[in-house]
């Protein structure tokens, strides 16, 4: 190991690691898929891990989209510490809808950029590119013990930028398809190859979603992604690193039986009750990758007009079939630790079987060519957590996804 003290980020204390501490965040792992694919015998490696060392389920924060936990566990507090609440915001500076990738969003280092600082080697794989500036906020580039880069982007690394030329010839790979397991793959085959020639001390992976919003947890494309992971979960493994699994959420069926999308569309809602567009419906699952979900989720928050009567709207999406929780701006600070300046006056979640949508001619759905799965919600908060040692641990509310470093660098140091 380079250095030898434990390092103090966002007031939690890591351990001094002495093999290599690792946390994977397998997105939308649903921990039914684990299951299914344990049951059918395609995750030995896994099954053995559950079995030897540690299994637990926690929860992931709420919204459960995938910038609020990646930034949670690369920071290792909720979002109300380090800002980023969605992938999608009202920049409460300009008033415009933006992307919430900036690194400009970001208030609290990552664990990451703190044991960079300490002297440790650093290495961060992601699927796509939206979230590698976020998580390589802090890092430097020029002494050679920091590696950041993503699947999507693989072929533009240069070392200035992500501590390596060229990722995708490096790892003799080629640049693979965003909509495609091989985003992830990659990831996965970049961290081995990583352990193996880089040695970090700390290292990050984490992928994406498009398989598990595109497969139910017994559909053959589930089943066969699983299998990949599980081969090279076991590379990693026979290293000797130190390994936390879990997810940033789960993902659950948001159709109808006939396969059509389950949708309350609030802006409509909205416009009914107070006029058009005097309230902004904004959905913080919007990203530029849509194909799979449609800018649906379950979580949603809305921008009410001066004067206009709080408590009453609360009240009507209370009673409005598929919304489960409806909270106010100040409920939602303290029920799911948000940041308040980047949230709406109005804060709702729908059901395990229901999406929220803006206006209904506001969503191109044509993309989608399975029954729609999501998340963002409550019932997708549940997620895995296994460790390849025995540590006691909690479970879920009180055990969270973004304790995966903390009890990766403490199985670490053991």
């Amino acid at each position: 190991m380079t250095a030898q003290t434990p390092i103090t980020a966002n007031e939690r204390v890591y351990p001094t690691p002495k093999v290599p501490a690792i946390a994977i965040c397998l997105d939308g792992c649903e921990p039914e898929y684990l299951d299914v694919a344990i049951a059918k015998g395609l995750m030995p490696t896994l099954k053995r891990i559950r079995e030897t060392g540690t299994d637990r389920l926690a929860h992931s924060v709420i919204p459960s989209f995938t910038n609020p936990n990646n930034l949670s566990i690369a920071t290792g507090r909720p979002p109300s510490i380090h800002g980023i609440c969605g992938n999608y915001l009202i920049d409460p500076d300009s008033g415009e809808e933006v992307m919430m990738n900036d690194v400009r969003f970001l208030r609290a280092p990552t664990i990451f950029s703190k044991f960079y600082e300490a002297g440790y080697r650093v290495a961060m794989v992601t699927a796509k590119d939206k979230l590698r500036a976020l998580l390589g906020a802090g890092l430097k580039f020029d002494e050679e013990r920091a590696v950041a880069f993503s699947s999507e982007r693989s072929g533009e690394t240069t070392k200035a930028e992500h501590g390596i030329d060229n990722a995708s010839q490096w790892l003799g790979m080629p640049v693979p398809e965003v909509y495609s397991a091989d985003l992830s793959e990659f990831v996965f085959a970049a961290g081995v190859k990583l352990l193996e020639e880089f040695k970090p001390d700390i290292m990050y992976l984490s992928t994406t979603d498009y398989i598990q919003h595109k497969f139910a947890p017994d559909q053959q494309g589930a089943l066969d992604f699983y299998a990949m992971f599980d081969r090279y979960l076991a590379q990693l493994d026979a290293m000797g690193a130190a390994i936390v699994v879990t997810a940033d959420h789960g993902m659950k069926p948001k159709h109808h039986t006939d396969g059509t999308p389950n949708v309350v569309y609030v802006q409509d809602l909205m416009d009914d009750w107070m006029g058009e567009d005097a309230a902004r419906v904004i959905l913080p699952i919007t990203d530029p990758y849509v194909v799979h979900h449609g800018a649906l989720g379950s979580f949603a928050t809305a921008y009410l007009p001066e004067g206009a009567n709080r408590s009453d709207i609360v009240d009507k999406l209370k009673a409005t079939d598929g919304i489960t929780h409806v909270l106010t701006k100040e409920e939602a600070i303290a029920e799911y630790e948000l940041p308040g300046d980047r949230i709406g006056d109005i804060v709702m979640v729908s059901g395990e079987n229901i999406c929220i949508g803006t206006s209904e001619d506001r969503h191109d759905l044509a993309a989608l060519k399975e029954p729609l799965r999501s998340h963002g919600g409550l019932t997708e908060q549940e997620v895995p957590f296994i460790v390849n040692r025995v540590l006691d641990l909690p479970s879920q509310p009180e055990l969270r996804n973004f304790d995966a470093f903390f009890y990766a660098t403490t199985a670490a140091a053991q």
